[in-house]
């Protein structure tokens, strides 16, 4: 659009590529919607972004003026600048601009920064909503306001304390532990949290206690019953046992009776042939209130509960949501409804349900319980008058899951109460008491539409409805079987994300909008590592927690992190000044700098890196440059060490597994037999990623034998010369595909075993054996369409390839998030947010991979580069080129686009220089082009490394 087309126009500005889309639709031609990408601004990243005229001063890693009121240096990223370059272009020949960033203090944030940027010299207007629909947007362009500074100071405040933390701890680290590790105000307080979860765990003591079950009937309805006493002495339950040791209370000893399997079974025979009668029946009717509608935290909670996502995932998954105009704002502590969604809500469901299902009036919701509720937003709910249900919508995938669960959880908050009917029973066999059961459901209310999710697995099974047989006192019922029934007590779970969250929540530990980012972060600084749905902290965080414990106890103290929110809050209430908060937190008595001064004397690097555990005693467990290991003193004085394998974790660690691991590293491994072709030594050992097999010695610095991990579901123990044999022929050849004739092999990966031909993928399932699978069957399994991995869902699906017509989405992966197009995947660099990718940006990276618009593999023009022989494949050099020409065309056209880097620079002198005449016949050496950028980028990466790695809360 030009300059003169936009004169009297009016600019939007959001904060991305799809909410500007969705808003686009709702206002007329004279309002310019355009997307800014998040902060336009921000504190140093790195060296290179602090500017020169402060880079001498003692401070300038910070980027926060320390000296001075903690002044923030604040500059425009190189990947923001070419965005902040269009919007003041349409900014100079606008009459009005809108702010129509988020309504929290990052989006109010984001909106002074633009100020501060772009400096308009028109009229700007401030207006926030709630959610993207016409109304919410034509309400909001009426009333609007001013920037709300208290916001903004809080929110700088934040980010200023983060930095603060992040930056003067996180050396602290590498100086006493190892380098690259990091520290964050709450980043650090969630390592501890779940740390002191697997030290209970450790400590933990399995105790057994043994039962009787019986499965009697009457009336031909048959159920379970349970002994309950025996001689008036009630029967030990995994609730009188301690929940930290595992063993039996001592209160309790002398109250219940703590049945072994001997007495349990005597118990059995004396029972087997008594009568069973009817004693006592207790019916107690009782109702359930509907949960209230979504917040930030809860809706977490549930979406890892019931969809399994991450709370990252959910989040992504909830913000694409919002920018589509689904679903209200997804950041919010408030459980509030508007009249309209009351309205909605109830209309919908008189509709869909009938009036019995209708309360008399709308329900309200008390506001949050939580510590230090932050700004009150509407609950998450269905955006609109209508609220549309999930078949509606046409969502597919976890974005259809997602809404269906916000959907029923705001029509059930909405719904009469649930009439429910408990009865427990008992029975008198011999000198024993059995007991039964029942729930059922008499009308089940709010439950048509909604349960609420449990972590407690018990918990989930005791909403089950269970029928009781019509029973009264001194019916005799007929016993089919009785049993004896062994139970072991559970040490404390591991958080999941859903339970971390919760006590996140619960304490007052950061905020709805950091929890996903809390989590996430633990994960890839390598503190944790999710194992099923649990999050498993490391021996590294095990080393740390217990380092920042003893020398800096208030930066991981619950109370003390609760109350730095709590005086966040009370900066963008106006009522703490800001600057004298930083100034005490950091320069105080207590304070951070002296703190971190004081306590490095005193930390000694070699006690600092390692842990004790209670039980193992001549066992060190230690964190080193490549990772975690142990050492063993030997009698004689001696230490021996092994490195520990990535996947063990902490409270599983025994005696005999550290014995294995260094004796086996000092007498070496007995080896299984000699491969009868090479005439070699096979070996079964363990390392840093786990058991493998080894074909040979490495006995020279450059030997390199053969290694083929062994899969979790073979045991280690059970690994003989066959199958040793059977391993280190993968991936083996089956035969040649009839279409192609390239090869079909069965291979062992990171995600099990597969079967690939040419680049093309599939899991081989449990029911096959990936050892004697047949070439007909691997035929079979690639004629099959192609399986997402487990639950992974695409953080933002992008439609569709402009060339080649493959879908293009953004996922998250093991490595961080990158995007998938066909058969290529390409990362996404740390200066574009994954949620804000935009489809130009999509081509422009895949293109940097040499993907082929074309529909695979490289380009037909990278080939003819390549190639130096036959001159006829020129002509192909040139159709890669125009390939490229119509990507890069695309990539011009759409103005969302933000990469500006030396590579992209130079892959579009390569794109130019391809773009020749078809007479001309002239090939561009692509691949020395390519090396160039590849070579520009890693320039470009290594200068930011270090400080990038620092953590970001």
């Amino acid at each position: 659009m030009s300059k003169k087309s936009l004169a009297g126009k009016t600019l939007v500005i959001v904060e991305s590529p799809t909410k500007a889309k969705t808003i686009r639709k709702f206002l007329g031609k004279e309002f310019i919607v355009e997307s800014c990408m998040g902060h336009v601004r921000d504190l140093p990243q790195s060296a290179k972004d602090i500017p020169e005229k402060v880079k001498k001063q003692k401070w300038a890693s910070l980027g926060v003026d320390v000296d001075h009121d903690f002044e923030p240096v604040y500059c425009v990223p190189k990947n923001k600048l070419k965005i902040v370059k269009e919007l003041k272009e349409k900014l100079s020949e606008a009459s009005t601009l809108y702010l129509a960033t988020d309504e929290d203090r990052e989006g109010e944030s984001i909106s002074w920064h633009l100020l501060e940027t772009l400096k308009p010299k028109v009229p700007y207007k401030r207006m926030v909503f709630h959610e993207i629909t016409k109304d919410a947007i034509h309400k909001a362009l009426k009333d609007v306001r001013g920037i709300d500074f208290n916001l903004v100071k809080a929110q700088e405040a934040r980010r200023i304390l983060d930095r603060l933390v992040g930056y003067t701890i996180s050396p602290l680290l590498w100086k006493k532990v190892a380098y690259g590790l990091s520290a964050g105000r709450v980043q650090s307080v969630a390592v501890k949290l779940l740390a002191e979860r697997e030290l209970e765990r450790f400590k933990f003591k399995k105790s057994q206690y043994w039962d009787l079950q019986g499965k009697n009937e009457k009336d031909k309805v048959s159920f379970e019953t349970k002994l309950n006493s025996y001689k008036a002495k009630r029967i030990a339950s995994g609730k009188d046992f301690d929940s930290a040791t595992g063993e039996l209370l001592r209160e309790k000893k002398n109250e219940v009776l703590h049945l072994n399997a001997e007495a349990a079974g005597k118990l059995l025979n004396e029972l087997q042939n008594q009568s069973w009668k009817t004693t006592d029946v207790e019916e107690k009717p009782f109702s359930r209130k509907p949960a209230a509608p979504f917040i930030t935290s809860t809706l977490q909670q549930e979406a890892n509960r019931k969809l399994g996502l991450s709370a990252r995932e959910a989040m992504q998954v909830a913000q694409s949501l919002y920018e589509q105009g689904f679903i209200t704002y997804m950041r919010t502590d408030s459980t509030f409804l508007s009249t309209e969604a009351l309205e909605s809500a109830r209309a919908r469901i008189l509709d869909l349900y009938g009036k019995e299902y209708l309360p008399d009036t709308a329900r309200t919701y008390e506001g949050k319980k939580a510590k230090g509720a932050q700004e009150a937003h509407e609950a998450i709910r269905p955006s609109g008058a209508n609220f549309s249900t999930p078949d509606e919508t046409g969502l597919k995938g976890p974005q259809y899951k997602l809404y269906e669960l916000i959907w029923k959880r705001t029509m059930a908050s909405q719904m009469v109460n649930s009439r429910q009917n408990q009865v427990g029973v008992k029975f008198q066999v011999g000198d024993a008491v059995f007991s039964a059961s029942g729930m059922t459901i008499e009308f089940p209310g709010f439950l048509r539409a909604y349960v609420e999710g449990s972590d407690d697995e018990q918990g989930s099974l005791d909403e089950r409805e269970v029928r009781l047989p019509d029973l009264k006192v001194g019916d005799v019922i007929k016993c089919l079987s009785l049993a004896v029934s062994e139970h072991e007590t559970k040490p404390p779970a591991r958080f999941t994300d859903a339970s971390l969250v919760q006590t996140m929540e619960k304490e007052g530990i950061g905020r709805p909008s950091t929890y996903a980012a809390v989590i996430s972060t633990i994960i890839d600084r390598g503190y944790a590592k999710r194992m099923a749905n649990a999050l498993t902290p490391t021996f590294t965080a095990m080393v740390v927690a217990k380092l920042l414990e003893k020398h800096l106890p208030q930066y991981v103290d619950l109370g003390f992190t609760s109350s730095m929110e709590k005086s966040l809050d009370d900066i963008a209430d106006g009522d703490l000044d800001e600057k004298k908060y930083l100034k005490s937190v950091y320069f105080g008595e207590k304070g951070l700098l002296k703190q971190v001064e004081s306590q490095e004397k005193k930390i000694d690097p070699d006690e600092a890196r390692s842990i004790h555990f209670e039980g193992l005693k001549g066992l060190s467990f230690r964190v080193g440059r490549y990772g975690a290991y142990v050492s063993r003193t030997e009698k004689n004085g001696d230490e021996v060490s092994a490195s520990l394998p990535e996947a063990q974790s902490p409270a599983d660690i025994t005696r005999e597994i550290v014995d294995k691991l260094i004796d086996q590293k000092i007498n070496g491994s007995d080896a299984l037999g000699v491969d009868p072709k090479t005439k070699q030594k096979i070996y079964v050992l363990t390392g840093r990623y786990g058991p493998y097999v080894q074909l040979g010695e490495a006995t020279g610095d450059d030997a390199k034998p053969k290694r083929v991990s062994i899969p979790p579901q073979m045991p280690v123990e059970s690994v003989g010369l066959v199958q040793a044999l059977e391993l280190l022929q993968l991936p083996k050849t089956l035969g040649s595909h009839p279409g192609t004739g390239k090869e079909v092999k069965a291979g062992l990966g990171r995600f099990g075993p597969y079967i690939v031909h040419d680049g093309d993928f599939r899991s081989i399932p449990k029911t096959d054996n990936l050892f004697e699978i047949s070439f007909e069957r691997a035929l079979e399994l690639l004629s099959q369409p192609k399986k997402g991995r487990g639950k992974a869902a695409p953080i933002k699906e992008l439609g569709k390839h402009p060339e080649s017509g493959d879908d293009v989405a953004v996922y998250s992966g093991k490595y961080g998030p990158y995007i998938k197009s066909g058969k290529f995947n390409v990362s996404v660099p740390e200066t574009i947010k994954p949620e804000e990718v935009t489809m130009a940006q999509a081509v422009e990276l895949l293109a940097s991979k040499n993907f082929a618009a074309s529909g695979g593999g490289e380009s037909k023009g990278t080939k003819a580069a390549k190639s130096t022989a036959k001159p006829r494949k020129s002509a192909k050099s040139v159709n890669g080129a125009k390939t490229a020409a119509k990507s890069a065309a695309f990539i011009k056209a759409d103005k969302a686009s933000t990469t500006q880097n030396s590579g992209a620079a130079l892959k579009k002198k390569a794109v130019a220089a391809k773009s020749v005449s078809p007479q001309k016949n002239k090939a561009v050496p692509t691949k020395d082009l390519k090396n160039k950028t590849v070579a520009a980028k890693k320039a470009s990466v290594s200068k930011t490394a270090t400080l990038a790695r620092v953590v970001k809360r």
